[in-house]
């Protein structure tokens, strides 16, 4: 049985979180040491990742498969996997909108549960993969497992669904927040929407590709991951890069309440 770090139940209501205020910092702390010796306790990553290029190759096109209406699990994966819900609205002769979403440090994708219904009032294809490790391979400091399984559930949902290209958003909490801003930025060809709830850390490698719209969120007590990196630095940085943000700062710790959430589906869909 894999172990688990402590981490997002649920995106909305409020819980203990792993600290990951900076990549550096994570693996500096007493902390981070442990998650990281917890992280190959997974499906685990080589002690040497060679770090492939952040670019994602899935594409949406014809699907070729009927998908499963409802929640159904990737499999994809081994101890861990993702889920994928498709809306009973769907059809194949429409194109639909994806949200791609990141679970923080420990988690799974089953963790953002609240969001089928969501999928499900607005006709969204919703698809949730697992990190390979504990959290996500980012703070090692290079991706690969982690970037080769996401393009994986991409296909995967591809082939069954019929996507709109226009409306691919990535989002994630917390670890999966920084990792959906960082490798979203590399990827704004495939992601035209980018939602960051409480990121901790900006990683960005050039090339960047295309400007995707940012929706950031962060509260105010977050006792985790400070409010100020992301309002003194993570925002300025990326609206200096010529990023389009919108940002919302809400009364509260380290989780995302329901009306923001509401909120990042309707400016995503908008």
């Amino acid at each position: 049985m894999s172990r688990r770090c402590p981490g997002v139940v649920n995106p909305d209501p409020p819980g203990l979180r792993v600290p990951s205020m900076s990549r550096r910092g994570f693996l500096e702390t007493g902390i981070g040491a442990l998650a990281a010796c917890a992280l190959p306790s997974c499906d685990s990553w080589p002690e040497e990742i060679e770090a492939p290029d952040r670019l994602l190759t899935a594409r949406p096109g014809d699907p070729t498969i009927a998908p499963t209406v409802g929640l159904s699990a990737l499999n994809l994966g081994t101890t861990r996997d993702g889920v994928l819900y498709v809306p009973e609205s769907y059809s194949a002769d429409t194109a639909a909108p994806l949200f791609v979403a990141l679970h923080g440090a420990g988690g799974q994708g089953s963790d953002w549960a609240s969001y089928y219904a969501r999928a499900e009032s607005r006709g969204m294809i919703f698809l949730a993969p697992d990190s390979r490790g504990s959290t996500w391979d980012l703070i090692r400091g290079q991706v690969g497992p982690d970037v080769r399984f996401l393009n994986r559930a991409l296909l995967h949902t591809f082939e069954r669904c019929r996507i709109d290209p226009e409306r691919i958003a990535l989002a994630g909490f917390s670890d999966g927040a920084s990792y959906a801003l960082s490798l979203g930025a590399s990827n704004g060809g495939l992601f035209g929407s980018l939602v960051a709830y409480s990121p901790g850390f900006l990683d960005l490698v050039p090339p960047l590709n295309g400007k995707p719209r940012l929706f950031v969120s962060h509260g105010n007590e977050d006792p985790v991951l400070s409010v100020r990196v992301t309002r003194d630095s993570i925002v300025p940085e990326l609206r200096r890069l010529g990023y389009e943000v919108t940002y919302r700062e809400f009364d509260g710790g380290h989780n995302v309440p329901a009306e923001i959430s509401e909120e990042a589906l309707d400016w995503f869909l908008a």
